[in-house]
């Protein structure tokens, strides 16, 4: 038999609804507690005044540094130019004679073309060209670029890249092999501008081995090319005094380099009429006479 219903008498149901009231009356009119969590990580927040003073600390430091890396270098380029602008840049004052030198960046040459800036106010007289680089990697427009430059009438010489890490020796016979200089050539370039993480002695021995194997080959001291820099930093010993010294310093009114040099590396944004990109340009640091006695008899 079921159980029988026992309802519940109004009475009762009239006080439970007025208790459960007055205790959610009694809950809500309390203010709710901010947890102690809560309040530690609201203490640590940095005052609006502080923010701004290291945003503005940021901007600076970063302001300073893309000056100091990317337009200091270059603030040559915007300078008035107060003497002679030739081939899109302003040429040094009181040199006469005027050359490039090339590789396989420049991409195809009009000769016919390149060889009308011989009549210009600023003339070329001399080109250098990349030959080698390492001890088996060997420039891919050499051949025809070292022709077409005696055919058209420029003093020509060529250039190896040289890498720290291949034996010196190695990359000397891999340049003689390559290139066959003849009467009027200018002597053979070594290109430094890498220490390939050797020591300095290190890298000093082996530019010596190369130079001096070179020298006994083409019976001419080599020039020596590389930034003031790079020559004041490591090649600072006086028997790299004996060579020829070609410099790189780019953007600058004059050569800062306190020794003796005899070519003037002074930028590589050269515009010039038969070459597509951009060319280095360069200045013999004598008359072309003195740039004819340095050539190979």
């Amino acid at each position: 038999m079921p159980p029988r219903n026992n309802p519940m008498s109004a009475v009762q149901k009239k006080k439970t609804v007025s208790t459960t009231r007055k205790k959610g009356t009694a809950s809500s009119s309390k203010s709710p507690r901010t947890p102690k969590k809560v309040q530690a990580k609201h203490s640590h927040i940095m005052p609006v005044w502080l923010r701004n003073i290291l945003a503005v600390m940021i901007v600076g430091c970063f302001s300073i540094a893309f000056y100091y890396f990317f337009i200091r270098p270059y603030a040559y380029r915007w300078k008035p130019c107060h003497g002679l602008k030739e081939y899109g840049v302003c040429i040094p004052a009181g040199y006469d004679i005027h050359g490039i030198d090339i590789s396989h960046y420049q991409g195809k040459i009009d000769w016919p073309k390149l060889r009308q800036n011989k009549e210009t106010v600023t003339p070329l007289h001399f080109i250098f060209m990349k030959a080698t680089e390492g001890g088996d990697h060997g420039d891919t427009t050499f051949s025809a670029n070292f022709a077409n430059a005696r055919n058209h009438g420029f003093i020509r010489g060529a250039y190896h890249f040289y890498i720290p890490s291949t034996d010196a020796l190695k990359q000397a016979d891999f340049f003689i092999r390559t290139v066959k200089l003849d009467t009027g050539d200018l002597p053979p370039v070594l290109d430094v501008e890498v220490t390939g993480r050797k020591e300095k002695t290190e890298l000093q021995q082996g530019i010596k081995r190369w130079l001096d194997r070179v020298e006994s080959h083409y019976g001419v001291k080599p020039i020596l090319y590389t930034s003031y820099k790079f020559k004041t930093r490591y090649l600072d010993d006086s028997i790299f005094n004996a060579y020829p010294y070609w410099i790189a310093h780019y953007y600058v009114d004059s050569v800062r380099y306190q020794g003796k040099w005899d070519f003037w590396q002074h930028t590589d944004v050269g515009n010039v009429p038969g070459i597509k990109e951009d060319v280095d340009l360069n200045v013999f640091n004598g008359t072309l006479e003195d740039l004819r006695k340095l050539t190979i008899k």
